[in-house]
C-alpha cells in the first residue's frame, strides 16, 4: 500500500485520504509523514511574527491539529486540497482559543486600531485582534460561506490563489473577486467593532 513513486505526493495524498476514510488505519500511518512537512508549512505561516514564541510554538499548533483531525471518526475526506482546508480551519481555532485563553488573565481597554494583514500575521500584540477577525469571519461565514472560506484558505491556510481555486472549484478570476469582497466586508465589521 505504499504510494507509487510515479504519482504525486497529491495523489498519493488524496488516495490515502480516501482510503482512510474508509477505515484503514495503515493509510493513517502512511499519510502522517507526508502531510506533516505541510502542516508545519502552515504553522510556520501562522506564527512568522510571533515574537513570544515560547507560548505556542509550531511544533505544538501542528501536533494539536493533527491530533484533531485524526480523532475524527472515519472523516469524509473529499482531497488533499479538502484536508488542507480543514487542517487550516483547526489550526485557526487553536490560534483564538490560545488568544482567548491568554487575555482572559489580562482584560484591558483601548485595543489599537489594527489592519487585516496585521492581525493575520498574530504577533501576540495583535492577539485581540484575531479574536475581532475570527468573530468577523463567523459573522462572514452566516452570510456567504465561500467568501469566508477563501480568506480562511487563503491567509489561515497559505493557499495561493491558484490552489484556493481548485479546492473550491472556482476560477482564479472569482478568487480575487471574493478575497477583496471578503476583505472589504471584514474591514468594516471590524471598524464597527473597534466603535463600539
Amino acid at each position: 500500500m505504499q504510494p507509487s513513486a510515479s504519482g504525486s505526493s497529491e495523489e498519493a495524498v488524496t488516495r490515502l485520504l480516501v482510503e482512510w476514510k474508509s477505515g484503514s488505519k495503515e493509510a493513517l500511518d502512511l499519510l502522517t509523514p507526508l502531510v506533516y512537512d505541510e502542516l508545519r508549512r502552515l504553522a510556520d505561516h501562522y506564527l512568522r511574527d510571533e515574537r513570544a514564541a515560547a507560548t505556542l510554538q509550531p511544533t505544538a499548533l501542528v501536533h494539536e491539529a493533527y491530533l484533531r483531525l485524526v480523532a475524527q471518526n472515519l472523516p469524509d475526506w473529499e482531497s488533499r486540497s479538502h484536508f488542507f482546508g480543514v487542517a487550516a480551519h483547526l489550526m485557526r481555532q487553536i490560534l483564538v482559543d490560545h488568544s482567548r485563553k491568554r487575555n482572559s488573565a489580562k482584560r484591558g481597554n483601548g485595543a489599537a486600531k489594527v489592519a487585516l494583514d496585521q492581525v493575520i500575521s498574530f504577533a501576540p500584540e495583535r492577539e485581540r485582534g484575531i479574536e475581532a477577525l475570527d468573530d468577523a469571519l463567523n459573522g462572514l461565514t452566516k452570510l456567504d460561506e465561500r467568501k469566508a472560506k477563501v480568506i480562511e484558505l487563503r491567509f489561515f491556510g497559505g493557499f495561493s490563489v491558484e490552489e484556493t481555486a481548485q479546492a473550491l472549484a472556482i476560477s482564479v478570476a472569482t478568487v480575487g473577486r471574493e478575497q477583496r469582497m471578503a476583505e472589504a466586508w471584514l474591514h468594516r465589521e471590524m471598524a464597527r467593532g473597534e466603535a463600539s
